[in-house]
């Protein structure tokens, strides 16, 4: 029987749905032409769902709550209930592409943080579209399928990264954030981390109250030609 070869090809729309929470600095209203740094941040795998309010029980959310004011413009958006941000990265590019166009963002200080699945969708997101990012802070994350191929991490060595682990994390093991961090550091890559000797799985409550995670993001900026 012979068998030909063939090719199918079709353009199709997605749709895209995120709910977000949006924080914006105080000056923003004040300054209509300035431009402020941005954090893309991404919750764990409890804040699934469709209530906004979820996402300020843990991580940066929960943070912002308690400041005045905060020098970021933060997107936080919600992964739905029965998904994962590994099969939303589509939308989270997307999502990031009208922020930047909704939003004075500056486009050379944009960061992106994630806490637990958070921190593997962060990692992912950034192996992806490692041109888009000034700085990545993954907490307590494992590592998603796209980093077990070395090309992949090999996509990270520019990009300054600060990883946050409990060395005590039950659910998911320091070793998965220092061996990634010793193949990226191996490759040259401008990485740190950092081990908190007594925290389990909740890195991130020590992690977002600390300024100087704040002061070295602001330090980060990504050249564009």
């Amino acid at each position: 029987m012979i068998q030909q070869p063939l090719t199918f090809e079709k353009q199709i729309t997605k749709s895209i749905h995120l709910n977000y929470l949006l924080a914006l600095p105080r000056a923003y209203t004040a300054d209509e032409m300035k431009r402020f740094p941005f954090i893309l941040s991404l919750h764990g795998v409890g804040e699934r769902g469709n209530d906004l309010e979820k996402l300020k029980l843990h991580g940066l959310p929960q943070f912002l709550q308690t400041q005045d004011d905060f020098p970021f413009i933060v997107i936080a958006p919600q992964c739905p209930t029965d998904s994962d941000w590994s099969i939303e990265m589509d939308a989270l590019g997307a999502l990031l592409e009208e922020s930047k166009r909704s939003y004075r963002i500056d486009q050379s200080r944009v960061y992106l943080t994630g806490l637990s699945m958070g921190g593997r969708g962060a990692l992912q997101l950034a192996a992806l579209q490692p041109e888009q990012f000034a700085a990545l802070v993954p907490i307590c994350p494992s590592r998603p399928e796209i980093l077990k191929r070395p090309e992949r991490v090999a996509q990270l060595k520019s990009i300054p990264m600060w990883f946050f682990h409990g060395a005590q994390d039950p659910v998911i093991p320091v070793d998965q954030s220092i061996q990634l961090v010793d193949e990226l550091r191996a490759l040259g890559a401008p990485v740190q981390l950092t081990i908190y000797p007594d925290a389990e799985h909740n890195a991130w409550q020590r992690t977002y109250a600390n300024p100087k995670l704040y002061a070295w993001l602001l330090k980060q900026k990504r050249e564009y030609l």
